[in-house]
Order: C-alpha cells, then sequence, then structure tokens
C-alpha cells in the first residue's frame, strides 16, 4: 500500500508575493546604520575637541598669556617623553603602571563577580553581605593606603590590593543588581524545561545580566586606574603615579602634564580593548 504523496503545491503567484513578504522582513529586521554610528565619523568626531584643546593649548602659551613654567608648550611636553624614553624611564614607568592595573583589575573583577552571584541569586547573601560592602565601599581610596603599608609593606601587594578594592565595587554593584532584577518570567520559562542551578544561571541568567556585566568591568577598569595614581602617589618608586610625585618635588610641570597625558592615553586604549571583549560577548550571550 502506498501513502499518498500530501505535500502542498502553492500557486507561482503564491510563492513570489511570500518570497517579497520574506524579503521585506528581512530588510526590515537589520537595523539602519546612520552617519553618526560609523567609525570613521565617530573617531573624527572624538579628536575634535582633543584637537580644539591643542591648538588653545598653543597659543595660550606662545601669546604668553601664561608663563612657562606654569603651563609649558606642548613641544616642550614631547621634549620631556623623548628624554625620558631615550634613557628608557619611560617605558620603565608606562610597563609598570599597565601591569599593576591589569593584575588588580582581575582580581578585583573576578572577586565582584563571585560575591555578586552570592548576593544577586541568594537572598541569604544579599541580607548577610550587602550591609557590609556597602559600608565599606563608602571608604575613600586613600584611607585603604596607610594600612595596606602597615599589612604589605611599601611594595607591589599594597598597591595591586588597592587597585583591586577599586575594581571589586563596580562590578559587584551592578552585576548584582542586575541578578537581582532578571525577569522572573524567564526564570519560570527555565524552570519549567526542568533547569536548574548552574543550568539555569548559564542559560537564562547570565545572558540576561551580560550587559551590565560589561558595563561593570568598564566601570572597575576606569577605576583601577584612579586607584593605581592614588597608590603610586604615595608609595611608589616606579610608575606614572611616582613620575607625577617626583615631578612635583622638581618642579617639572612638563613631566607632570606628560603623565596626565600619558594615563588618559592609556585608560582610552585600555577601554577600547574591553570594547572590543563587550562586542564580542554580546554577540555570543545577548
Amino acid at each position: 500500500m502506498t501513502v499518498p504523496d500530501q505535500r502542498v503545491v502553492v500557486p507561482a503567484d503564491t510563492r513570489e508575493t511570500l518570497d517579497v513578504a520574506k524579503g521585506a522582513r528581512r530588510r526590515t529586521d537589520v537595523p539602519t546604520r546612520s552617519l553618526w554610528d560609523r567609525t570613521a565619523v565617530r573617531v573624527a568626531g572624538g579628536l575634535v575637541l582633543p584637537v580644539v584643546l591643542l591648538v588653545a593649548w598653543q597659543l595660550v602659551t606662545t601669546s604668553g598669556l601664561v608663563p612657562p613654567y606654569r603651563l609649558p608648550a606642548p613641544s616642550a611636553v614631547v621634549t620631556a617623553g623623548i628624554e625620558l624614553a631615550e634613557t628608557g624611564q619611560l617605558w620603565t614607568h608606562i610597563a609598570i603602571s599597565v601591569q599593576r592595573v591589569l593584575i588588580g583589575f582581575a582580581i578585583g573583577a573576578v572577586l565582584g563577580l563571585a560575591v555578586a552571584a552570592v548576593v544577586g541569586l541568594s537572598k541569604l547573601g544579599d541580607v548577610l553581605l550587602s550591609p557590609t560592602l556597602s559600608a565599606v565601599r563608602a571608604v575613600p581610596s586613600l584611607a585603604w593606603v596607610p594600612l595596606l603599608i602597615l599589612w604589605m609593606q611599601i611594595g607591589e601587594e599594597s598597591k595591586i590590593t588597592l587597585i583591586a578594592i577599586g575594581a571589586f565595587f563596580p562590578v559587584f554593584t551592578t552585576v548584582a543588581a542586575a541578578l537581582r532584577h532578571v525577569d522572573p518570567q524567564l526564570i519560570e520559562a527555565g524552570r519549567s524545561f526542568s533547569l536548574r542551578g548552574w543550568s539555569l544561571f548559564r542559560t537564562v541568567q547570565l545572558p540576561a545580566v551580560v550587559p551590565s556585566v560589561v558595563s561593570g568591568l568598564r566601570l572597575a577598569l576606569a577605576q583601577s586606574w584612579l586607584f593605581l595614581v592614588a597608590a603610586e602617589l604615595i608609595a611608589s618608586s616606579m610608575g606614572l603615579g611616582f613620575l607625577l610625585t617626583d615631578s612635583q618635588s622638581t618642579g617639572r610641570v612638563d613631566r607632570i602634564l606628560l603623565a596626565i597625558v600619558l594615563l588618559a592615553l592609556l585608560g582610552t586604549i585600555t577601554n577600547a580593548l574591553l570594547g572590543l571583549v563587550e562586542k564580542h560577548l554580546l554577540k555570543k550571550w545577548a
């Protein structure tokens, strides 16, 4: 006994109509990219203000409105950077500071994510940990320096610990709040498919908080650079913070401005690299 062919035959004109509708739907699903979203336009637009500030700086110094001992010309800052680069000191300061920031940021971010998971996913963890962590978060960064020096001496451990403290709280605060506000309907839908524990977290809760995780990491990275300067200003013999302090004691305003510009550039570069990681994570999880 043969089974009759039950395929539905669609007329040619109807197939053409469906194909046109599908094509229109695909075109409407793809978001249109405006002029301001193009990379070249954003880069060029972001350079406008720095160029204007640089031109104004040059005009102010060359016209004599501000004496050179208060505000050296941009060329003097470049010369100071070349002098330090030729002796190798500049690269040492940059390498030491970047190393401290990356290590402290990594430690603080990992701990922040772990504690945020405990607080955001557990009512008991929220009740036990949130009040104390909120109080510790209010302590200024410089208040930790004397205690860390007393405990860990003037070494890498105290500086990296201070940076880790600075990176911990933005990640913890952002991710814990995001986990607490995951849509309950999503969680119930996951549980209806027998998802529990780690599988529920990996499949439902983690994709829901990926944007918040990235935002917390970006804030933590910026905070790491702030805490780096706080650590190196007080207890350091190398790094850009030390370059600031040493230049202040010797009256080298050009080197002070050089250190400030380098901190701004390094912060921008590391933030841009984290932006690439953000695109990958959002593409994979969001």
